[in-house]
């Protein structure tokens, strides 16, 4: 769970990625499972990013405190974000 709150904290804010992508800095597609399961037990959104993370087909899965306000934060994201990358 550590390992993947420190990868979701390295998302900038405006950006996503994606469970399988995640899972491939891991070793691999086979730890999406275990992506998915560190985003649903991380109770500290957003100061763990987790609502970042997006289903494969870009579709928002589940959030903790609900799909509405993942897609308001990253709708928010995207308007206000300031890249310097």
């Amino acid at each position: 769970r550590q390992r993947v709150w420190a990868a979701l904290r390295t998302l900038p804010p405006g950006l996503v990625s994606t469970y399988r992508d995640l899972a491939l800095g891991f070793g691999g597609p086979g730890y999406a499972r275990a992506v998915g399961t560190g985003c649903a037990t991380n109770l500290i959104s957003p100061i763990v990013p987790c609502h970042r993370v997006t289903r494969t087909d870009g579709a928002l899965a589940g959030y903790f405190w609900g799909l509405e306000r993942k897609r308001w934060l990253l709708d928010h994201e995207r308007q206000h974000a300031r890249h310097a990358y």
